[in-house]
């Protein structure tokens, strides 16, 4: 697994001909830092980041509130066919993104959204991952702190923010880290919906970078690298968050 993240790190720094050399090198004999530079300077890398942490930053707001109003709800009301539209939301999660990429461009088009950053976010402000999850922490809660917040006057929303919420931090430091994480990654959707060189967000832009600087692969690695370095560095940081909400997903009350 680290092998290819070694050779994409290691390359960017050989020069153009040490990349392709046979037999390969391991070890760059010159170290070259002059392709992150040059690699930065060819395309508006900065615009690019802006666009996908402005996405990434709303998308994460839209799947936090969304997951927390709809887990309290399938895990705290009795309604009826609760049971049923829940297994129909985890239902969803089965079906691939081409069968409903055309829908939601026709979609898109009707509401006059394409080429604009609510077609960037808006679709992707519910996650029904992170329902299920939010869901999966909640019904965790005993039932008691429930009549306990009742007989001391608080209310549904005061028991949801007040109690609920800071019990179930680990699920949504976990939903927090794959929403960032699926929004910085996302190609297929933003390529279909976006037009314009100015609302590309970055793997979209690196894509465009690798077909105009598709033989020199010193610049491709260094524009990888960049590219790719700020969700290792969150992984790395989060990692211990991810599997304690795990762990804590599966217990039952």
């Amino acid at each position: 697994m680290i092998l290819p993240f070694y050779w994409m790190v290691l390359t960017a720094f050989k020069t153009p001909s040490e990349a392709i050399s046979v037999p390969p090198t391991w070890i760059p004999s010159e170290w070259t830092f002059s392709n992150f530079s040059e690699a930065w300077s060819k395309v508006p890398w900065l615009k690019y980041f802006f666009n996908t942490a402005l996405v990434a930053v709303f998308i994460l707001a839209g799947n936090l509130l969304t997951s927390i109003l709809a887990g309290f709800a399938f895990s705290n009301f009795d309604f009826k066919g609760k049971e049923k539209v829940f297994l129909l939301f985890l239902a969803t999660m089965m079906i691939p993104m081409p069968v409903y990429i055309i829908p939601g461009y026709l979609i898109l088009t009707y509401l006059n959204w394409i080429d604009t950053y609510a077609a960037l976010i808006v679709p992707w402000t519910v996650s029904v991952f992170s329902v299920f999850l939010v869901r999966q922490h909640m019904k965790t809660i005993p039932r008691e702190l429930w009549d306990a917040a009742r007989i001391d006057g608080c209310g549904k929303f005061g028991y949801l923010w007040r109690i609920v919420v800071p019990l179930i931090k680990p699920a949504l430091a976990t939903v927090s880290i794959f929403s960032v994480v699926s929004s910085w990654n996302s190609f297929l959707w933003p390529l279909v919906v976006t037009n314009s060189k100015h609302l590309r967000p970055i793997q979209v832009g690196l894509a465009y970078f690798t077909q105009e600087q598709s033989t020199d692969y010193t610049l491709l690695s260094a524009a990888a690298t960049f590219t790719a370095l700020p969700l290792i560095v969150l992984f790395l940081f989060a990692q211990k968050r991810i599997i304690n909400s795990f762990a804590r997903s599966g217990l039952k009350d």
